[in-house]
């Protein structure tokens, strides 16, 4: 029997992979529980929520839900532990840490992490934007597209040195492969990779010579994916050196988030309203002419 991915988006709802639509206002990203039959999705509102949904034979049912502590949450991720969640809060910047009970829902109140600074952009780096939240080796990582950093936390909370991008990077969407790790610039088209003792090497996203708005990255085995809005493509890229292996259509238009799954990829197009799938055959993408039609769709989590 197919498998299609839970979809997120900015339409009514989330999709299941039965065609059913769970409603939520603006679920624009989507995690799962590691060890739990748990599914948290964010409200990407200006007073923005987190809700936690039973996920069952491919149904969505509400089971709990809080403030996301801040404005505008764009991502959600899950501690491999399955006892803490993170949020990043777009809007103002801020990120925050929320505990998990055994049953996954929500324990106690959560540690808000505020951030500051700005950059050149004075249309987008105006001040702090958090844009994705990623638990590594036991500590939080939260880029700040605003600020031209990824910000560093313990477990606790604690703020730790944080690691600084050139000024206009605008990091978004970012991947760890061992201390390594892959940061889109969103406002300045690169990929960086920054490993230890290295200076860091950049490289464009796109080949292409239109707008380029990298905005997801993911790593699978010696590749990195990287999905270029404006150009409507996902770039291949050799993880060691960052050279292009391909460059694809993303089968729609403004790639927002993709996901891997096996030897399959997903692509939510958000514009076109579409999600589209590839085998990935040899490591490069290839449509398979299944295509799921999605209100304007924004995140992809396989079942």
């Amino acid at each position: 029997m197919k498998r299609h991915p839970y979809i997120g988006g900015y339409g009514p709802g989330i999709v299941t992979p039965g065609g059913e639509l769970a409603r939520l206002a603006a679920p624009s990203f989507l995690a799962r529980h590691p060890s739990l039959p748990v599914i948290y999705a964010v409200g990407e509102l200006a007073q923005g929520w987190i809700t936690a949904f039973s996920a069952r034979e491919g149904r969505l049912s509400p089971w709990d839900e809080r403030s996301s502590g801040g404005d505008s949450p764009c991502h959600v991720a899950v501690h491999p532990s399955g006892g803490l969640l993170a949020i990043a809060n777009y809007g103002d910047g801020t990120a925050g840490l929320h505990r998990l009970d055994a049953r996954g829902v929500f324990d106690g109140d959560p540690i808000v992490l505020r951030g500051h600074g700005s950059g050149p952009d004075p249309e987008r780096q105006q001040g702090p934007h958090a844009h994705q939240a990623v638990f590594h080796e036991d500590l939080l990582y939260v880029s700040d597209l605003g600020a031209d950093v990824i910000r560093r936390y313990t477990l606790d909370g604690e703020a730790l040195e944080p690691l600084t991008l050139p000024p206009g990077t605008g990091p978004r969407h970012f991947a760890f492969t061992g201390p390594t790790l892959y940061v889109t610039g969103e406002l300045d088209g690169t990929v960086t990779r920054l490993a230890p003792g290295d200076d860091g090497l950049r490289v464009r996203a796109s080949t292409a010579v239109t707008e380029n708005l990298p905005s997801h990255l993911e790593l699978a085995g010696d590749l990195v994916y990287v999905a270029n809005r404006g150009p409507d493509t996902i770039s291949v890229l050799r993880a060691d050196d960052l050279s292009q292996v391909a460059e694809v259509p993303s089968g729609g238009a403004w790639p927002r988030h993709f996901a891997i799954d096996g030897d399959r990829m997903y692509v939510a197009n958000q514009r076109s309203g579409t999600v589209a799938e590839f085998a990935l055959v040899d490591g490069i993408p290839e449509p398979t002419g299944e295509v799921t039609e999605v209100e304007s769709p924004s995140c992809v989590l396989p079942a």
